[in-house]
């Protein structure tokens, strides 16, 4: 009886043991399917946020002041926003900006050395607003032939990359952008040939200016700002800029003639550069986000070049029937190239007398061809800014 009761006890037991067992073997087969969600959803933001230690760094380790004079509402300064908030974006908020558009900080002028000396931290401005500073990259502004501002933006990109010139070791360049050709507007008297610009007073500023004068005209120096005005009351008979000032600064109400001059189309370079020091300051892989950014956003503003020239050129033909738009033909661009080319030869000789001896004509030259072949077309740029180009700050 008692060897029973034991035989009985000792089966209860292993019942129990067993199914204790088979417990055990259930929660180990059911956990991962707890477990694997997690690190399925955390793969896709490890992907989008380049491979970096960001998460280990507070919000806000790096602050940063971004001095620019375009005003805020410019498509050019939205860029600038955009490319800050892709950078705050993918380090997690560690980086983080301020944003001073509207010269608030320092003058076009200033930016240069505000970022140098660490006024500010980050800037965006023009090379010709400091003249003799940058003399390699000053060629870029020079009649080179750009056909659009998605064209020079890229190019000079190229050319930045290609002669990493000495005079901005001071700085970190990040990204450059160009604006769109120059170009001939005129109030009354069309301009289809060279001999045409002879005895026309031309409004012009920096190298603007000496090509009106290689050109036979009369240079008036006078920001952009008072164009509208001086050709309003007849004081000069034009001016040479790019095409997006008969929109941005209205000046389509009294220009009439607009002489697409390509064969010469020279621009404005800018730079958006950071002080080296907190350039240095930075971990590898915080350098490498803002890296990887404005290397995207070179195609942002090379597209917002070729938007405002499309956009402005539209502007001005609704103004009415007596809006002329006037092409060069292939003998007379060749003349207007021959009569600028002076400009060239002493530019370059001044390169090669201050030890500079690198074939940057040619380099230029091979770049626009280049990029002219793969440029995208200025409507399809102004419709894509429109859609795409877009304050983050906006309601």
């Amino acid at each position: 009886m008692r060897k029973a009761t034991v035989l009985g006890l000792i089966l209860v037991l292993a019942l129990v043991g067993g199914l204790v067992a088979c417990g055990e073997k259930e929660t180990t087969t059911t956990a991962p399917p707890t477990t694997v969600p997690p690190s399925t959803t955390a793969a896709p933001t490890t992907t989008a946020a380049p491979e970096t230690t960001t998460s280990t760094y507070a919000q806000g380790q790096w602050k940063f002041t971004f001095n620019t004079f375009f005003p805020a509402t410019n498509k050019i300064a939205i860029i600038g926003e955009m490319w800050m908030a892709e950078i705050t974006k993918r380090t997690n908020g560690a980086v983080q900006f301020e944003y001073l558009p509207g010269a608030s900080l320092t003058p076009g002028n200033k930016v240069f050395d505000g970022v140098v000396s660490g006024i500010s931290d980050l800037g965006f401005s023009v090379f010709a607003y400091t003249p003799g500073i940058f003399p390699v990259m000053d060629l870029l502004d020079y009649p080179n032939g750009y056909p659009s501002g998605y064209v020079a933006t890229h190019v000079i990109h190229d050319y930045y990359n290609h002669f990493k010139p000495a005079e901005l070791d001071k700085v970190k360049a990040l990204a450059f952008y160009g604006t769109g050709p120059q170009v001939v507007l005129t109030v009354s008297k069309p301009v289809t040939k060279l001999a045409d610009m002879k005895g026309l007073v031309i409004r012009s500023t920096g190298v603007g200016a000496a090509i009106a004068s290689a050109l036979g005209a009369e240079g008036y120096a006078a920001p952009q700002n008072e164009a509208y005005e001086l050709m309003s009351k007849g004081v000069v008979d034009g001016s040479i800029a790019p095409r997006e000032v008969l929109l941005g600064w209205k000046q389509a109400e009294v220009v009439k003639n607009v002489t697409q001059c390509f064969a010469i189309g020279s621009v404005s370079s800018m730079y958006l550069i950071m002080n080296l020091d907190k350039w240095n300051s930075l971990p590898p892989d915080i350098q490498q986000i803002f890296t990887e950014v404005s290397e995207e956003y070179i195609e942002y503003w090379a597209k917002v070049g070729s938007a405002y020239d499309y956009d402005a050129m539209k502007f001005f033909l609704e103004q009415g029937p007596d809006r002329k738009v006037i092409d060069l033909t292939p003998e007379e661009s060749q003349a207007w190239v021959q009569a600028v080319k002076p400009m060239f030869d002493k530019k370059l000789a001044d390169l090669k007398a201050a030890g500079l001896t690198e074939d940057y004509a040619a380099y230029l030259q091979e770049r626009i061809r280049y990029w002219t072949e793969k440029a995208v077309p200025e409507a399809d740029c102004s419709a894509w800014v429109a859609e795409n180009v877009k304050s983050p700050s906006a309601p």
